[in-house]
């Protein structure tokens, strides 16, 4: 594998170092999940690799409950680690997202690598892109258009750029394989286990799943949920359960740590995704890879994710009746939940380690490329 690498990364000799720009659990998944990801398997090739970590815990810890003066105390050492990683490195690549992330970690991070003369690959990712770019201030896009590359872990984020003129490559989000493995299809009767691995937040809608999981009761009456997550809603959504009597049939288990999640699917039997903002969830990729039958809105790059009534089964934003009736397809089903499954673990070795590999070390070396001709 080494050997492998040098011929792909080998550039008068010398192998240019990689600086990546993101955060690192906790909280697990999502970005912080890929960044970990991603930085252990470059290393794990042999390559020079810093990480500039944008989500470093508080020194002193109780400056994290003061929340102006806790920006400067992450913001100052964020820029200087950015200065000393830069210019080091033969091509920066920052893991980008919409808001006050952008202005606060992304912007910075190009302006410095930009006065370090060190080529930039924007990784952006996040549902709001189309809203923030349609608002944010002019130098935002003029930005994003001079940095060496822009990579999206989707085709949904690709066509979002492409209306604000902007190209960008795709490379999608890596799943471990090593990590899940399918456990064979079995017979649960009136008592299926269900799950949603998304945070208590807002937009990722959490009320149309409880509520969708509370119409198959009748149907399955010992039916589970488990709800695998932390966030601000959780007092709101635990109202919910009281008010529709599912305190004995729902479950909000918290955060469940990175290590632990291959055992949580490997209990399921269906995976639900309510969310109405998202791109490439992390969570329907695990699904696929743990043979765990997926039924998820469309919002966003989902339906670039799953073919409909192949790999899983999309419904409309906001829509519980439709998610509990696309559900008991599901149950009631075992053909479909079949071909779901085989379809799903065919779909998970698209996002594999082994064939996301080549397309980020092609990137690198056109990108670090930059900087020796310049």
């Amino acid at each position: 594998m080494a050997s492998d690498t040098r011929q792909v990364l080998d550039i008068d000799g010398r192998w240019p170092a990689i600086c990546v720009v993101g955060p690192l659990p906790p909280p697990s998944g999502g970005m912080a999940g890929q960044c970990d990801q991603l930085v252990r398997l470059l290393r794990a090739e042999g390559l020079d690799v810093a990480l500039v970590r944008t989500n470093s815990p508080y020194r002193p810890e109780w400056i994290g409950r003061l929340p102006v003066v806790r920006a400067g105390f992450r913001l100052l050492p964020y820029l200087l680690h950015l200065w000393q990683a830069a210019g080091r490195a033969g091509v920066m690549h920052v893991l980008a997202n919409s808001g006050w992330a952008w202005h606060l970690i992304a912007a910075p991070a190009i302006w410095i690598a930009h006065l370090r003369n060190t080529p930039v690959i924007i990784n952006y990712r996040g549902g709001y892109a189309d809203k923030f770019l349609a608002h944010a201030p002019r130098h935002v896009l003029r930005m994003l258009a001079k940095v060496s590359l822009r990579v999206t872990p989707s085709a949904f984020l690709q066509r979002v750029f492409s209306r604000y003129g902007l190209t960008a490559e795709v490379i999608p989000n890596i799943i471990d394989l090593s990590r899940f493995a399918p456990v064979p299809q079995r017979s649960f009767g009136d008592a299926p286990h269900l799950v949603v691995t998304r945070n208590l937040e807002p937009w990722y809608d959490m009320p149309t799943a409880i509520r969708a999981f509370a119409r198959i009761l009748p149907t399955f009456p010992r039916a589970r949920l488990t709800v695998a997550g932390s966030g601000p809603e959780l007092f709101r959504l635990q109202a919910l359960v009281a008010e529709l009597g599912l305190q004995e049939r729902v479950r909000f288990s918290g955060r469940i740590e990175n290590s632990d999640i291959p055992a949580l699917y490997a209990t399921a039997d269906c995976l639900l995704n309510p969310s109405t903002v998202d791109n490439m969830p992390i969570s329907i990729l695990e699904a696929f890879a743990s043979g765990v039958p997926v039924v998820s809105t469309c919002a966003g790059g989902i339906p670039d994710m799953i073919e409909q009534g192949v790999s899983g089964l999309l419904v409309p934003i906001g829509d519980h009746e439709a998610m509990a009736r696309e559900l008991l397809r599901v149950l009631q089903d075992a053909s479909l939940a079949a071909g779901l499954r085989q379809a799903g673990l065919r779909q998970a070795e698209r996002f594999a380690w082994t064939r996301v590999r080549a397309q980020w070390l092609d990137t690198y070396r056109r990108v670090a490329g930059e900087r020796r001709e310049s």
